[in-house]
């Protein structure tokens, strides 16, 4: 591990209306680690996500990306850092198969005239995608169906591998394994691990703690919008962590 962040929050604070969401959270993820962002409801977790994506502007703190701070916020110059999401809820287009939802929005045009004329090359498409699933270890039996007619968990390594498609630095999965059985579960945990081989870091948000135990480097803990403790895995128990998020434990932290 570097001692340099890949991306720091800094006492980020967002207010909506007379609600603070975030009230100085901190945040930090180094190269090749999977962090776990944990905490109750109304914690700020999905308030700080959204900051770091782009959808929110913060009121006031900072966040650096490979030491510079993100300008710009909007979604698309976050996009362009190297950072994509994995929403809970996939963002997939259900109608279409797995390369065209790898592609979603950034399709592939055929060259020449054909490609003025908008017509898109399928072919490359399907190419791309298949090489980023035998990367990852995904097995889907048929990537011209449409993903409506796939498992839980085969959705959510399409959702997976699109992130992983555009994303060189940094994937945000936002509750990956929810309302998965165990199989499907293990092997979402499987394909984080192995988007962390890829070198490439992983922010995790959960309420499993046992997912985030197997899989996740360090946890950072958010409770009434900042952060309240920062905790290695391997030398945390799961009584640590859900006494962080209820304010029964408490750790020495920078805010």
């Amino acid at each position: 591990m570097t001692t340099k962040p890949l991306l720091e929050a800094r006492d980020v604070t967002k207010r909506f209306g007379a609600v603070d969401a975030l009230r100085g959270a901190s945040f930090q993820i180094f190269p090749g680690e999977v962090v776990a962002l944990m905490g109750d409801n109304g914690a700020g977790k999905s308030t700080l996500i959204k900051t770091i994506c782009g959808v929110y502007a913060p009121d006031s703190g900072e966040i650096l990306f490979e030491g510079r701070p993100i300008g710009g916020w909007h979604p698309k110059a976050v996009q362009a850092l190297g950072i994509e999401t994995v929403y809970q809820d996939l963002a997939l287009a259900p109608d279409l198969d797995t390369p065209a939802n790898l592609f979603l929005g950034r399709e592939r045009l055929k060259g020449g005239l054909l490609g003025a004329l908008g017509v898109l090359d399928k072919s490359s498409m399907r190419a791309e995608a298949s090489r980023v699933l035998t990367d990852l270890s995904v097995k889907i039996k048929d990537v011209n169906a449409p993903v409506n007619n796939l498992s839980g968990g085969q959705q959510q390594s399409v959702a997976v591998a699109r992130a992983v498609t555009w994303a060189d630095k940094l994937v945000i999965m936002d509750e990956p394994t929810a309302a998965l059985g165990v199989p499907q579960t293990q092997a979402v945990l499987a394909l984080i691990e192995r988007v962390r081989e890829s070198g490439r870091s992983v922010i995790l948000i959960s309420h499993s703690l046992p997912d985030v135990m197997q899989v996740a480097d360090r946890i950072e803990v958010l409770r009434l919008g900042r952060r309240v403790a920062q905790l290695v895995t391997t030398e945390t128990t799961e009584e640590q962590i859900v006494g962080a998020m209820t304010g029964a434990w408490t750790q020495e932290v920078a805010a």
